[in-house]
């Protein structure tokens, strides 16, 4: 659900990184009140799991569409919202600007659809009331299932919403919205299913994890179990990003049937400039060595972004100063 530039005014492109940006700065004031520092790890490698997830685009049966996680729930789940919108924001950053996934006018309607959401919603409305009397697995499911749905409902309605201020002609409201909100309805049951079975294997090897759960005693330590989730990163991002599918994701699907195609351009100086600013930077645009079909592009994007989310995550994390205690990886 990678919004590109052509789809957004700059007023709106401006508005949504100021809202985005609101939202960003209460969430480090408030995780520097929280100093829990073994945050620190468990923000760098989930972040780093969640972008190597987000190259698997999974088929919708029946629709010639796909989609993809996109972790907001997760991540929270795991985080609390703020440091999940964190690893969200490091995530989007970075395929945004080292992967042209996005575009960079677009970047805080991005992050405002992919991951305020699922973080701030999803985490603060559904998750913590049904794990406040302890948790289980039904309820893992449950909050699972029912907030990505949600917030994934949420975010391809402000899609539309943000599409519509934009005046983009080609994409009339009342059609957008009627094309995107099925097809994200699906994506977000197979969303909630893949969250809920990653919070369930936590659930059982290290319950303290989760947040807002109380527990002891996990089967693994911290480290053990965040190596499983570094060594899944690289093999999602590395190997299993080659199997993804070939369909158009359920934002370029709900494009073609409305405006008969999924690339719009838009024209202007602040388009231009966005553009130049995310080419120069873009090492492996479209997540391939440019002018080539070579699987090894996608392999090496996979592993190189998810090692960079790593360390964007976990030193911003130690630059800012969010956590002070020393950590204790037991």
């Amino acid at each position: 659900m990678h919004m590109a530039d052509a789809l957004i005014g700059p007023a709106v492109a401006a508005t949504m990184y100021a809202c985005s940006g609101v939202a960003g700065g209460y969430s480090v004031r408030k995780i520097r009140l929280e100093n829990d520092p073994k945050k620190i790890p468990v923000m760098g490698v989930m972040g780093a799991f969640v972008f190597a997830a987000q190259m698997i685009n999974f088929t919708i049966p029946g629709t010639g569409s796909s989609g993809h996680l996109c972790g907001g729930m997760m991540l929270s789940a795991l985080l609390g919202p703020y440091g999940g919108f964190l690893a969200m924001i490091g995530v989007l950053l970075i395929q945004c600007l080292l992967f042209a996934d996005g575009g960079l006018l677009a970047l805080g309607c991005n992050i405002w659809n992919m991951a305020f959401y699922g973080c701030f919603l999803g985490a603060l409305l559904i998750w913590k009331p049904m794990m406040k009397r302890g948790a289980s697995k039904a309820k893992i499911v449950a909050a699972s299932l029912l907030g990505c749905v949600l917030t994934l409902q949420l975010g391809a309605f402000s899609v539309t919403v943000e599409t519509f201020l934009s005046g983009v002609p080609e994409l009339p409201f009342s059609a957008f919205v009627a094309a995107m909100q099925p097809i994200h309805l699906a994506i977000g049951l197979v969303e909630g299913l893949i969250t809920a079975a990653v919070l369930c294997f936590v659930y059982e090897v290290r319950p303290e994890l989760l947040w807002g759960v109380e527990a002891e005693g996990g089967r693994w330590t911290l480290r053990k179990t965040l190596s499983v989730f570094g060594a899944l990163a690289l093999l999602l991002g590395g190997a299993l990003s080659l199997f993804a599918s070939g369909y158009p994701d359920g934002l370029e699907w709900s494009m073609e049937r409305v405006a008969g195609t999924a690339e719009l351009e838009a024209a202007g100086s602040v388009y231009e400039r966005a553009a130049a600013i995310q080419g120069a930077a873009s090492l492996l645009p479209d997540y391939a060595f440019q002018h080539s079909d070579s699987m090894a592009g996608t392999s090496l994007s996979g592993i190189a972004g998810a090692v960079i989310v790593l360390l964007l995550c976990a030193g911003c994390c130690y630059l800012f100063k969010f956590f002070k205690k020393n950590i204790d990886h037991e």
